[in-house]
């Protein structure tokens, strides 16, 4: 029992959510009113409860985790995987006591630092300088501890000259290569990382890769929530597969992973029960799944990265042409067209297909930035669709050295990476 550090035993976590009643147009003016002093009522009366207010008609509850029970002994590197939304954050919150289980409780030995967001636990309006030494000061350690990893620090997030900025005025990756570099190097006994690396260049994931490495060597235990398998197959001994707040799957790394892609084939069950296609369903497609150029399935893609996306189908008896058209669209969660791709483009043409398949498409240096982009497809012939879905799937995007030059631009900027080259010419001289 010395051994272990984290012991969570039944947690589970409730939020409440509000959803608000839509007003017809019979709605009378004094029902409005009603309705309007019965909110202000109920709001009143959590405030004077202490109960958080939340806002809507009817209020739904909607469990985060449910019933998540495991040890983790110290030394060990963790992956915890999962789908967006399987409660891998709340999790690490919980285990870094930023909130609350709602039910059961966790039992934790030493010192937790936590990366979960960009600049988590920094003070906006403080230096770089006096950020880390706040850190620390959290972590318990005393000032001199601090000044004898500072420099260590510093050089690590590579930041000298802005040491004394407020980092309020930090781009996104000098925030995170900061927040590392303090969680990593002031010595907790406990590291958690969230996904949040992938806002650095891919140089920087790699060195933090490295770092949380070296802190698992060293007798430290270090939590790794990952999309990327490749980092997590490496870095960690063990895994855990979150689903809809539940721990589906616990043991070695290797077995984590592969248990997570089964996920996907079940999914794909689910898509042949889609009924808001159109088309004729001569060919349907029941299934979709992105690779890397190994053949591994993945769920999410680094900037600049090569990948296939597949689409697997199945055609009716009888069906026979060699003019099948399929195409895919993606847009933003705007619902914003991003581009459109079809085999006719490339010139491609399928011939007649079996009556089970794939059509893939390989997507050279992923030209988008980070962000999650929808994904809808049509199989066709001439104008006639013989399968459609136009929201059919995610594709998760993250940062990655796109340019190799460490600097990604974010989508509030736009949505597509350009390759280009700069250069300088001389003015000419007028005679």
């Amino acid at each position: 029992m010395s051994d272990i550090v984290i012991k969570a035993e039944n947690i589970g976590k409730k939020y409440v959510i509000g959803h608000q009643a839509e007003k017809g147009r019979g709605v009378t003016f004094r029902e409005v009113l009603m309705q309007n002093a019965r909110t202000l009522w109920n709001k009143t009366k959590d405030l004077a409860t202490g109960k958080p207010i939340i806002q809507g008609d009817t209020l739904e509850e909607m469990w985060a985790l449910k019933d998540v029970s495991f040890e983790i002994r110290r030394g060990e590197a963790v992956g915890i995987i999962g789908r967006n939304g399987a409660g891998k954050s709340t999790l690490l919150k919980i285990l870094s006591r930023i909130t609350e289980p709602s039910t059961g409780r966790v039992t934790i030995k030493g010192r937790v630092a936590s990366l979960l967001e960009v600049g988590t636990g920094f003070h906006p309006e403080l230096s770089g300088r006096e950020n880390i030494y706040l850190n620390g000061t959290i972590l318990g350690m005393t000032r001199v501890e601090i000044k004898q990893k500072f420099d260590e620090i510093v050089a690590f997030a590579e930041v000298e000259k802005y040491l004394d900025t407020p980092v309020k005025r930090y781009s996104s990756g000098m925030y995170v290569r900061l927040a590392f570099a303090v969680a990593a190097h002031l010595e907790p006994e406990i590291l958690v990382v969230d996904e949040v690396l992938a806002v650095g260049d891919a140089q920087f994931q790699k060195k933090c890769l490295g770092k949380m490495g070296d802190v698992a060597k060293e007798g430290r235990t270090v939590l790794f929530v990952s999309h990327n398998m490749a980092a997590v197959e490496n870095l960690c001994r063990r895994a855990m597969v979150l689903d809809q707040g539940l721990i589906r799957f616990a043991g070695t790394q290797t077995a984590a992973i592969s248990e997570y892609q089964r996920s996907f084939s079940a999914n794909q069950a689910s898509l042949k029960d889609r009924t808001d296609r159109k088309g004729s369903g001569e060919v349907r497609v029941v299934g979709i799944e992105f690779r890397d150029v190994e053949g591994h399935t993945i769920d999410s893609v680094v900037c600049g990265q090569d990948f296939d996306i597949v689409f697997h189908f199945e055609t009716s008896s009888g069906f026979h042409s060699n003019r099948v058209l399929a195409g895919f669209t993606v847009k933003t969660q705007w619902d914003v067209p991003v581009f459109l791709h079809h085999n006719r483009m490339t010139g491609t043409e399928f011939g007649e297909l079996p009556s089970h398949g794939a059509f893939v498409c390989r997507i050279h240096k992923t030209p988008l930035t980070p962000s999650t982009y929808r994904i809808g497809y049509s199989i066709m012939i001439g104008n006639d669709y013989l399968d459609s879905i136009s929201d059919v799937a995610e594709l998760n995007v993250i940062a990655g050295d796109f340019f190799e030059s460490g600097e990604v631009p974010p989508s509030s900027h736009g949505f597509c990476l350009v390759e280009g080259n700069w250069s300088l010419e001389g003015s000419k001289t007028h005679e």
